[in-house]
């Protein structure tokens, strides 16, 4: 049993307040018929909605499973008090006005100590929103209308928390035919947080799969448990995330005074649970639908049917660039579709199935029949079906019943997939569920579902590499992830020092700190003076580069001059750039360069170091073609971002160039990664651009670090000079 067992599926409920919120509770909970008790206190009404009203919280026949608490921040944190003292089940609180009010309320923060500490261990959701919907047992803590119904006996249904109560109420209104079991909104999470609250929904049988809206993360620790018990009990999740633009980021902090993390922090932090992410609100539903209904995918391959070319095309192109495919059918299951079909249809996939035989059942079951049984992961069927006021619908159910017979006789999954959103009728779709088929409302949320689908199935298929502890799960071996206090969160996770405040190592000095490591570093020298510079590059052997140092964009005022091959053009360039800086750094030149890459270090609040590998060079903020890492990553995380950039065909030999030493740019961003590990308690930020990489056998080299240390960090002053074989 959870923590949050009594609040979640309440045999009793109590409302406290009588006011206008309070008595839509009750108006609610009443019209839901929940079987179970039904409180309500009010220092001055004998009844709400004809329910007997208690004049205190001491009153009541029985300590209440549930509370809604409707009055006033202030008034709410006594009310809290009583119920803990009542041995209450836990608590609603509705009230705004706590921490999420920030600088422009001195009282709120003050206040959410207050609160947190009046609970204790009762659990309290909230403040700042709305409440719960258990749909499953028709008990509501809701202080308004909602378009969802009890979930039928027998049944499960998906849960959906978010962290905005509107949203949530929005969500309650859908007509796409999925059902809900339950209804959470999170809203500042002040004492009880998102993750705790999915791990005690997930724990219920008829809970088939988990929507999560997310504004910020209460914790870290409490994803990476929630995240390993869904895989136990195969039920996934898709997050939407808000937070990729400045506005959005903006709003989350205004709202949920929650912590977001960096956008793309997040990202791979939900990729590396196996949460797929999505990023509209019809995405969500379509994407919830589908896990409700057949689960993760096994793969990625599509098949898609219809009786137009016109709708065919918009398929394939929808999924063009996608993690998904419709993949070419061989020449023995074209013939079985052609075969089914005539000789007079162009047999593809995505297939134009044409209107020969349309409406005459028994052809159209055999064609769908020999076109699902090419294992794919998910058969689509695009029918939007005519508006039932004007039209008639009749001749499309037999196109559902041919459709059905074919994935029932290959043992297949399959969605009808409408163009449109409106041509789906809710009672449509919940027939067509009942059915086992999934109805899709629009074809670019088909693609989301599934590209999300497929993407839990890879994930589960893969050993859960723990994004905090690097190998090994959180509560990973069972139990119920009821108690997320227990969970050790690393040292490494400590805020980071305040930002701006650390010091900024030279080149020379970050270089040399890089090449103690044993990280590629081209051998190099500071110089203060004209002179000494040429004696530097004399000593190294040219050609070299000249660098200012103290510059933190160097091209941005041409402060390096490159392949330097006499006295004369270092004394030049050492005269031309002494000015600039703070001093002079000479360093051999890398030649022949395959590519260029950047590797950046950053402490994000919430996740700790965030690695991010992308195309390097000058053009960097213009290309915008990164990956992102949490760390630690594996070599194999690391080749896979590689992959995944879009100038990876030039490492990897473009139109007959040279191919690249991909393995030594991936030892050293490991090592990069590594070193970043290792002085996790007083590195801020390091940069490395370019990484310059090399034809095979000829390695990686950092030619420009920049790094920064926090203020606890020991003085750089000793690191001077790196005299490192060369490239």
């Amino acid at each position: 049993m959870t923590r949050l067992e009594r609040l979640l599926r309440p045999k009793s409920i109590c409302v406290v307040g009588g006011g206008g919120f309070g008595t839509n509770v009750v108006k609610q909970t009443l019209k839901m018929k929940f079987p179970g008790d039904v409180w309500v206190v009010h220092p001055t009404k004998e009844s709400v909605e004809g329910v007997k009203a208690y004049r205190t919280i001491a009153d009541l026949p029985g300590a209440p499973d549930a509370t809604f608490i409707g009055v006033n921040r202030n008034m709410t944190i006594d009310v809290v008090r009583q119920l803990r003292a009542r041995g209450a089940g836990g608590a609603v609180c509705f009230a705004a006005g706590f921490r999420e009010t920030g600088d422009y309320d001195a009282d709120g923060e003050q206040l959410q100590r207050d609160l947190i500490e009046a609970a204790g261990e009762m659990p309290v959701i909230g403040p700042n929103c709305y409440g719960l919907i258990n749909y499953a047992d028709g008990a509501l803590l809701w202080p308004d209308q909602h378009g969802g119904k009890r979930l039928e006996p027998g049944t499960r249904g998906a849960a959906i928390i978010t962290q905005s109560s509107n949203i949530a109420c929005n969500l309650t209104m859908q007509t796409r035919g999925l059902p809900l079991a339950y209804l959470l909104t999170a809203g500042n999470q002040a004492q009880t947080g998102q993750s705790e609250m999915a791990l005690g929904l997930i724990e219920d049988e008829r809970v088939s799969s988990l929507g999560l809206h997310i504004e910020g993360f209460d914790s870290a620790a409490g994803f990476e448990r929630l995240a390993t018990r869904a895989r136990e009990l195969k039920k996934p999740i898709v997050a939407m995330k808000v937070g990729r633009s400045e506005q959005a980021r903006a709003a989350t902090v205004s709202h949920t005074a929650s912590l977001a993390g960096s956008d793309a922090a997040s990202d791979a932090f939900l990729k590396r649970l196996g949460i797929p992410r999505v990023d509209t609100i019809p995405a969500f539903l379509e994407t919830l639908k589908l896990l409700h209904s057949v689960g993760p995918l096994a793969g990625n391959t599509l098949s898609s049917m219809s009786c137009s070319g016109g709708e065919a095309s918009v398929m394939a192109d929808t999924a063009e660039g996608r993690g998904v495919r419709f993949p070419k059918l061989t020449d023995a299951h074209k013939a079985r579709v052609s075969a089914a079909l005539g000789p007079l249809v162009a047999v593809a996939n995505p297939l134009d199935y044409n209107t020969y035989v349309w409406n005459n059942e028994p052809a159209m079951t055999a064609a769908f029949s020999a076109m699902v049984s090419g294992g794919f992961d998910l058969n689509m069927l695009v029918l939007d079906f005519p508006r039932t006021d004007r039209c008639s619908d009749a001749d499309w159910w037999p196109t559902v019943s041919a459709f059905e017979a074919a994935l029932k006789a290959n043992q297949a999954k399959g969605a009808i997939v409408a163009s449109m959103g409106e041509n789906i009728p809710e009672a449509h779709a919940e027939e067509l569920l009942r059915r086992g088929i999934v109805p899709i409302l629009g074809i670019a949320e088909a693609m989301d579902a599934a590209e999300a689908a497929a993407f839990v199935g890879r994930a589960w298929a893969a050993p859960f590499t723990s994004p905090l502890w690097g190998g090994r799960a959180a509560g990973a071996g069972g139990g119920n992830g009821s108690d997320l206090r227990d969970t050790p969160t690393p040292a490494l996770r400590a805020d980071p020092p305040h930002k701006g405040e650390g010091n900024a190592l030279s080149e020379a000095a970050a270089k040399a700190m890089l090449a103690a490591r044993g990280l590629p570093v081209p051998k190099g020298r500071a110089a203060t003076s004209v002179a000494a510079a040429i004696d530097a590059a004399i000593a190294l052997g040219m050609p070299v580069a000249v660098k200012a140092l103290g510059l933190a964009h160097k091209s941005e005022h041409n402060a390096v001059r490159l392949n330097l091959r006499d006295v004369g053009l270092v004394r030049a360039a050492a005269a031309d750039l002494l000015p600039l800086g703070t001093g002079l750094y000479v360093e051999r030149m890398v030649a022949g360069g395959v590519a260029e890459l950047i590797v950046g270090i950053t402490r994000d609040p919430l996740f700790g170091p965030v690695m991010t590998v992308g195309t390097g060079g000058v053009l960097v903020e213009l290309l915008k073609d990164s990956a992102t890492l949490l760390l630690p990553s594996s070599r194999d995380d690391i080749a896979a971002a590689l992959r995944g950039l879009k100038m990876f065909p030039l490492l990897d030999g473009y139109r007959g160039r040279a191919k690249a030493d991909v393995d030594a740019a991936i030892d050293a961003i490991l090592g990069i990664a590594d070193f970043a590990l290792e002085h996790a308690d007083t590195l801020e930020e390091l940069d490395i651009n370019p990484l310059i990489v090399c034809p095979e056998g000829q390695g990686a080299w950092i030619a420009d670090a920049l790094m920064l240390l926090n203020k606890e960090a020991p003085s750089p002053v000793r690191f001077a000079n790196h005299l490192s074989p060369t490239s």
